[in-house]
């Protein structure tokens, strides 16, 4: 894509571990890049910094945004930031959960829902999408057809809840009210695995809710 100046999405997947109540678990997870030549956002800083900066390269690292503080989207955070001089933003309702990982180094400032992100004259607005964990956010660009929704929205349903500090009627609600309302078209970037759309996850809310999780 070189010599590319409008703005872009980049995907990288990194491979580690994902531990919480006293569990660990083996996952592959979607780091996100959005910007063009000059500058970039990392979503999810996941595993390997050194992978993620070697697909930033000699652009600017505008920040490090974290969909939410499970270890497994944030273990590679502080190693990137402290390469780059990048921030890692946060939403603060996450602050708890993110200590458990890195109980030494706090992010650098604190994302809210409504905040606009500007890289590459795009803006990602920020959706507090809790339920999931309760921080979870997602990143709406409408300017690219895409939210990147983390694990609060996947292929096929919602983010898992069935762990300490997530609860299922709360992630329901934010898919329902916070990322339903988007546009059908809109492409659902997620956390792991393959991504989806708006409208082809929206039938199934119902389902969903019967089902439980």
């Amino acid at each position: 894509m070189a010599g590319d100046d409008s703005a872009r999405i980049e995907h990288l997947v990194t491979s580690g571990t994902f531990s919480l109540d006293g569990g660990t678990w083996d996952v592959d997870n979607n780091v996100w890049l959005v910007g063009d030549d000059e500058e970039v956002v990392v979503i999810d800083a996941a595993h390997d910094a050194d992978a993620i900066a070697a697909a930033v390269g000699d652009r600017r690292l505008v920040a490090v945004v974290c969909t939410h503080a499970h270890d497994d989207h944030i273990d590679a955070a502080p190693a990137l930031a402290d390469r780059t001089g990048a921030p890692i933003l946060l939403h603060p309702a996450d602050l708890d959960l993110w200590k458990l990982t890195h109980p030494d180094r706090a992010p650098d400032a604190e994302l809210a829902d409504g905040q606009r992100l500007t890289v590459a004259g795009v803006e990602l607005t920020v959706l507090h999408t809790p339920g999931h964990c309760h921080g979870a956010v997602s990143l709406y660009a409408p300017a690219l057809g895409t939210v990147f929704t983390g694990d609060t929205l996947f292929k096929g349903g919602p983010g898992a809840t069935g762990r300490t500090f997530s609860d299922f009627p709360t992630i329901v609600d934010s898919i329902r009210e916070r990322l339903l309302t988007l546009p059908p078209e809109t492409v659902v970037r997620t956390g792991h695995g393959d991504s989806t759309t708006i409208g082809a996850e929206a039938p199934d809310l119902d389902d969903w809710i019967t089902r439980g999780h």
